[in-house]
């Protein structure tokens, strides 16, 4: 072993996280204002959804669970939804593999993942470090977007050189 990828170790346990960030939604529900945005790669391996709308979105899909969503079901490696896409019912299959970007903005709280970790497979030691999910925190004191998006911090940033 020459080290530890620590991209992708951090990659995964952000993966974790809103795996069970939405595993508790799954049991309990929503909690008070929190809703999430989630994109995710319509290409990506696993990935089901109805043909129509894949034709719509080929690439890409983002998705908001707030108010209109029902079946929420949450596996080890995957989730799925069922949400109304324009009147239309549409259950979706999403690996977490496939997720580019889970946001909470009721509490300024954002991961984005890099697409080429998820699809790498390994253990999470050796080879090149990496970067890898980049949280957003939105603690006390912290700034906040104006634009109403959630900010993006580089851990590289904080990494000693």
């Amino acid at each position: 072993m020459s080290g530890f990828n620590y991209g992708r170790l951090m990659q995964r346990a952000m993966r974790g996280l809103m795996a069970e960030v939405l595993g508790v939604v799954a049991r309990r529900g929503l909690p008070g204002g929190h809703h999430f945005f989630i994109t995710f790669s319509t290409t990506h391996p696993g990935v089901d959804v109805p043909e129509w709308l894949k034709a719509q979105y080929p690439e890409e899909l983002s998705i908001v669970l707030q108010h209109e969503f029902s079946d929420l079901a949450v596996a080890s490696d995957r989730f799925s939804v069922t949400l109304s896409f324009a009147d239309r019912l549409a259950t979706l299959v999403v690996p977490f593999d496939a997720v580019t970007t889970f946001a909470d903005p009721s509490e300024n709280f954002g991961l984005r993942f890099d697409e080429s970790e998820s699809q790498e497979g390994g253990d999470g030691d050796g080879g090149p470090e990496r970067p890898g999910p980049r949280p957003t925190p939105g603690g006390p004191g912290a700034d906040r977007p104006t634009s109403g998006e959630a900010e993006v911090v580089r851990l590289d940033t904080f990494r000693k050189r």
